[in-house]
């Protein structure tokens, strides 16, 4: 996977031509055509915006064809990733790529609200399973809009990991070693921690901001906390096996929550600079 990974980047920056032909093919495959934004955001952070321009108009091509289908979702997850890499190569912060992030997610939520056909599929087909567990009514209605938030914070984090995709290929072939480094690095600092936490509170009293999108604000948090973990596993030289248990148990809230707590108390107290600091 990852010589593959290798290979498709030098491909694609091998020159215009090349990245043109990756997009186009790439973007017809079914299940493949999430790569196609992967490349357009690995021209976008090595070249910028003015030459990635013309391979997403060809990208769009297929994508958009797609779109016109009825999944319009791949060609908001195209645009959504060029405008994440352009504004972390104008920033060099992950922090502010990861608040940007939120928009993929948002956007994909109201698709799916303006579009309720793709949800009415769904629930149709778990009628049984709502009618067997007596859920109706008001309880659907909720129900569907946890789900559409939720399908929407998919979305934004399949943007961030094929953001970070895009990052590593980059790192790769000009920077080898530089993706790890600028992962363990990654920190959401204590005035963005502020900005989050008090949407959170919002969003719980239902001010201003409905619930279920205390998924968009709690992932960049959970991206910080795993890094803050990766970081200290490499800085202490521990096995491999820590981060294969973590992410074997990450799916159970309690750790989900104990992951963004370690995030916020991050954000204040900085423990990567503590532990670089000589005993």
């Amino acid at each position: 996977m990852v010589l593959t990974m290798r290979g498709l980047a030098e491909f694609v920056m091998k020159g215009r031509k090349q990245a043109i032909m990756a997009v186009l093919l790439l973007g017809l495959i079914p299940l493949v055509n999430f790569l196609s934004p992967v490349v357009v955001g690995l021209v976008v952070l090595r070249k910028g915006l003015n030459e990635a321009t013309r391979v997403l108009v060809w990208a769009i091509l297929p994508i958009g064809g797609w779109a016109m289908a009825g999944d319009p979702v791949p060609l908001i997850m195209l645009l959504g990733i060029t405008g994440l890499a352009g504004l972390l190569r104008a920033t060099e912060s992950w922090e502010y790529t990861l608040l940007g992030a939120i928009a993929v997610g948002v956007c994909v939520e109201i698709y799916l609200r303006l579009q309720p056909a793709v949800l009415d599929l769904i629930f149709f087909q778990m009628q049984p399973y709502f009618d067997a567990n007596g859920i109706q009514g008001e309880q659907l209605d909720s129900l569907r809009n946890v789900m559409t938030s939720f399908m929407g914070a998919i979305y934004m984090f399949l943007a961030i990991v094929l953001l970070m995709l895009a990052r590593w290929m980059q790192a790769a072939l000009y920077n080898p070693g530089g993706f790890q480094k600028e992962f363990h690095g990654l920190r959401v600092e204590q005035k963005a921690g502020l900005f989050l936490v008090s949407l959170m509170m919002l969003a719980n009293f239902e001010i201003l901001i409905p619930q279920s999108w205390m998924l968009y604000l709690v992932l960049p948090l959970m991206f910080s906390g795993l890094a803050l973990i990766h970081a200290v596993v490499a800085a202490k030289k521990l096995s491999g096996l820590w981060l294969a248990v973590l992410y074997a148990v990450i799916v159970l809230p309690i750790i989900a929550n104990m992951i963004v707590l370690l995030a916020l108390l991050d954000s204040w107290y900085d423990f990567r600079t503590r532990l670089q600091k000589p005993a």
